[in-house]
């Protein structure tokens, strides 16, 4: 009995030392509204696609080949489109699904690398999207990427990292708002 008792404090005593669960992470940028229409209800098409070679949002390396994926609570692609949609809705442009014109966001990189010591940690962030406005006459493809670096001590949590992706998308689709080329372009083809 004795032994059985030893087996099983061994046992819990060495769950409790492995390495915590990871929880996702909640994606959810604010779009940029503006403050006045710069279009008067152009219709457009929105769409979109993933393009990441992998599917999670971040990676931590606690070291001694301890690489963890986290994944979103949500789809990434839908959260982007919609943010996008109510960005154009502000700016005046009319979504639907039979405009004259297409614009298609695509997903090129959204990740997080969290690189961890023992009394600090380093998060590097890119995001890269890539839009494609088109329609039988013209197309315009315009890239919009950031990319972050935050220092701190500890371990980074799922919150820091979750704030991290979030702030840098909010900076990325700020300058998609306001990319006068882009906006030229849907008010002249649309």
């Amino acid at each position: 009995m004795k032994i059985i008792l030893l087996v099983s404090g061994l046992v819990f005593g060495l769950n409790a030392c492995s390495t915590p669960p990871v929880y996702p992470i909640t994606i959810a940028p604010q779009p940029t509204i503006s403050s006045a229409p710069v279009a008067q209800n152009k219709s457009v098409m929105v769409d979109s696609r993933d393009l990441r070679i992998a599917q999670f949002v971040a990676f931590v390396d606690n070291g001694r080949e301890n690489v963890q994926p986290i994944h979103a609570t949500s789809n990434i692609l839908d959260v982007l489109e919609d943010v996008l949609i109510r960005q154009l809705n502000s700016q005046g442009f009319y979504v639907n699904t039979d405009g004259i014109g297409k614009l298609r966001l695509d997903l090129l990189d959204a990740l997080v690398k969290v690189k961890n010591s023992v009394f600090s940690h380093e998060m590097t962030t890119n995001v890269q999207i890539q839009l494609v406005a088109e329609t039988k006459n013209n197309k315009l493809v315009k890239r919009y990427t950031g990319r972050s670096t935050i220092e701190g001590t500890m371990n980074a949590s799922v919150e820091d990292i979750g704030v991290a992706l979030n702030s840098l998308l909010e900076v990325v689709l700020k300058d998609i708002a306001r990319d006068e080329q882009m906006i030229t372009f849907l008010n002249e083809n649309f």
